[in-house]
């Protein structure tokens, strides 16, 4: 891979200037025109904007400058990787029916199509964003960069002016797509690298998918994702999408989601954050179309001195919608979490259902929680509510562990184990949810409660042993 190396975060954002002005011809003169002039005003943005400091109010609790202080190296490339593909899908999560794509270091991996298009009997469509561009033009020009907002940061700007590339879905009118679909965002560099993804998901009147975007990094190196997704659901579509996490230490992930929702539809998100040295979660959804209703959860399991940061923003424009937010987190160490949810119901966006809630346990005293519910109402007929939760596990529940012979460190094992379940078992997949339940118990067993002698790792998964436990006490 052909790159260049950028100086430190002081002059971070100039190297980027010039090297999209260096390389412009080089890397987008086969762009859609349309595409192209949208790169020109994004990086006009970029050059106003800079990069999110902690002086802005969304990103006060997250300190950008210790991973922007770094020598990041470009890439040079478009288009595919030709990584071989065996030695790169190490994604934990498998065993499930599904097909899988893979983009590496935001190359998509060339092995997978020659084109690096698939067309499917049901007239689904999954491959290169870069690739998708010219073999459906008229979808770009409908719906391409219509839900991004690029003056929200300067990442946004950023990813929509150096973007290398990223994966396109299409699911035509009435399809219902099977088995369902899987990507793999692979990090594998000796280099540390700034990678800029984008994607674009559009689900026709009354299609429906299940996708899983897994995010995962092999080579341990300091580097930066910086990942845009574009999601459009007209009339009656249904996208079940889960967002799996478990990056290294050393690498930012950084991911902004657009979502727009027309009539009856409904999008189910999921996000499980395993690991990785700085993660922030972005979600903009509207809801456009009366009927319309969006589910965003998630889980959040954080040690040493990690940090995740989950801002979800749900705009009611138009009566009769629905939402919900519900998002849970163990933080352990010198871990960080924070959660801000953002709730507008419009005006005339009458007979809104919105609720949101955040609960969190604190493991040590030198880990934080920050969590910010917002409702914005100004419509009088509505439904809402939110809570937020921070505590440490409930002494009187341990207790009710303990007297039935269980351990301490077991029964610490159980009471996390059942308070994050209610996420797990919102996953619709079966054999997804089994996969995430085993990495969920791994990851909590492995690295924020060490117990050789957990019961829970001498359990048959198929036949596991169940407690009742009171989740009131926990």
């Amino acid at each position: 891979m052909e790159t260049t190396t950028s100086p430190a975060f002081a002059e971070l954002q100039q190297a980027f200037l010039q090297h999209f002005d260096r390389n412009f011809e080089r890397l987008f003169s086969q762009d859609l025109p349309f595409i192209q002039q949208k790169r020109k005003k994004a990086r006009g943005l970029f050059e106003q904007q800079g990069f999110p400091t902690s002086k802005m109010e969304s990103w006060r609790k997250t300190n950008l400058q210790p991973v922007l202080q770094r020598n990041y190296r470009f890439n040079l490339q478009q288009g595919q990787s030709n990584n071989p593909l065996g030695a790169l899908l190490k994604c934990e999560i498998d065993r499930f029916n599904t097909d899988i794509f893979s983009l590496v270091n935001g190359l998509w991996l060339e092995n997978q199509s020659t084109s690096g298009i698939t067309t499917f009997p049901d007239g689904t469509v999954v491959g290169s964003l870069r690739a998708a561009m010219h073999l459906m033009p008229q979808l770009f020009e409908k719906y391409y960069g219509q839900s991004v907002v690029n003056n929200h940061h300067g990442l946004i700007a950023l990813n929509s002016a150096l973007f290398e590339n990223g994966y396109f879905i299409y699911v035509p009118k009435n399809v219902d797509h099977q088995p369902s679909i899987q990507m793999v965002n692979m990090l594998n560099s000796v280099d540390s690298i700034f990678v800029n993804t984008r994607n674009l998901v559009i689900l026709e009147e009354n299609a429906s998918l299940q996708l899983v975007h897994c995010d995962d990094s092999m080579e341990n190196q300091p580097s930066f994702i910086n990942n845009v997704t574009e999601i459009n659901l007209e009339a009656g579509a249904r996208l079940d999408y889960y967002k799996l996490q478990n990056q290294d230490d050393q690498t930012a992930l950084m991911t902004t989601t657009f979502v727009r929702q027309w009539n009856d539809s409904n999008f189910q998100s999921n996000t499980i954050v395993l690991n990785g040295g700085l993660v922030r979660n972005d979600a903009h959804v509207s809801l456009l179309g009366q009927g319309a209703h969006a589910e965003v959860v998630g889980l959040y399991l954080m040690d040493r001195k990690q940090l995740v940061d989950n801002h979800v923003f749900i705009d009611h424009a138009v009566p009769h919608c629905t939402s919900s937010q519900m998002f849970k987190g163990i933080v352990d160490d010198q871990a960080r979490a924070v959660f801000n949810g953002h709730t507008l119901v419009r005006k005339d966006a009458q007979k809104t259902q919105a609720y949101q809630s955040n609960r969190n346990i604190q493991l040590s005293s030198q880990s934080k929680v920050d969590s910010h519910p917002f409702l914005e109402i100004y419509a009088d007929d509505v439904k809402c509510s939110h809570g937020a939760t921070v505590g440490q596990l409930d002494a009187q529940a341990m207790f009710y562990l303990m007297q039935r012979g269980i351990c301490e460190r077991n029964a610490r094992m159980l009471l996390m184990v059942a308070f994050v379940e209610e996420i797990i078992q919102k996953i619709d997949l079966p054999n997804l949810q089994k996969s995430i339940d085993e990495l969920v118990r791994k990851r909590l067993k492995g690295e924020l409660t060490s117990c050789e002698s957990c019961s829970i790792s001498c359990v048959d998964p198929d036949k596991p042993i169940h407690f009742e436990i009171d989740m009131s006490k926990i």
